[in-house]
């Protein structure tokens, strides 16, 4: 099974690789779940990951809140992609919605195409939409050759056991066209069975490795 774990800065990395993480998704501020780290903690991260042949997932969003962006972030979002794509970072982790809650289409376009190939995640931005509006959201995605989808199958504040029938409804959907990816309470303790019921081969968490 695949273990992607969430981390901070660069001082936690060698430790999680050591303790068996399979893939890092670095992001600053996660009580606020996620934003971009700086470029210093990206390229030291990148380098030391690429040595020990662990991809890179780099979050890219300018701020906590909502995932409704401007123009004017839109473009510090695109300059931060254009920044890891410089540094060999292996993939970018984005989301941006309407106020209405559905994909912004435009601007995910924009940012899709900023990352020229980049593998993309789009993130726990999906939870933010509608659950009538879910299914076209991952057609959307899996149209735009989107990599992969972060879902907790609902608010955060829900234990994910308590999700896991809406994440199954997603992976069925998906089948096998996009990977979904289960996140959000997800620990090494309850990796194993959660997997197990989803029928998945790769989990996503801050603690999903006994570090």
């Amino acid at each position: 099974m695949l273990k992607e774990i969430a981390v901070e800065n660069f001082t936690e990395i060698p430790n999680a690789i050591n303790k068996g993480a399979n893939r890092i998704e670095l992001c600053d501020n996660l009580t606020v779940g996620g934003t971009t780290v700086s470029r210093g903690v990206m390229a030291e991260t990148q380098k030391y990951a690429s040595e020990h042949g662990i991809p890179v997932m780099a979050m890219i969003r300018p701020r906590s809140g909502n995932f409704v962006y401007n123009d004017t972030e839109l473009k510090i979002m695109e300059n931060d992609i254009f920044s890891a794509q410089e540094l060999g970072i292996d993939g970018i982790v984005i989301g941006a919605l309407t106020p209405s809650g559905s994909i912004d289409e435009e601007a995910m376009e924009q940012l899709i195409a900023a990352a020229g190939g980049m593998r993309i995640t789009f993130h726990m931005a999906f939870d933010a939409i509608p659950i009538k509006k879910q299914s076209a959201a991952l057609e959307w995605l899996i149209a735009n050759n989107v990599d992969r989808i972060l879902t907790h199958g609902g608010d955060l504040s829900q234990p994910i056991e308590s999700t896991l029938d809406n994440i199954k409804t997603t992976i069925s959907q998906a089948h096998g066209r996009i990977i979904v990816l289960p996140g959000g309470g997800i620990n090494f303790s309850n990796a194993e069975s959660i997997a197990k019921k989803l029928k998945v081969n790769e989990l996503h968490g801050t603690k999903i490795i006994q570090l």
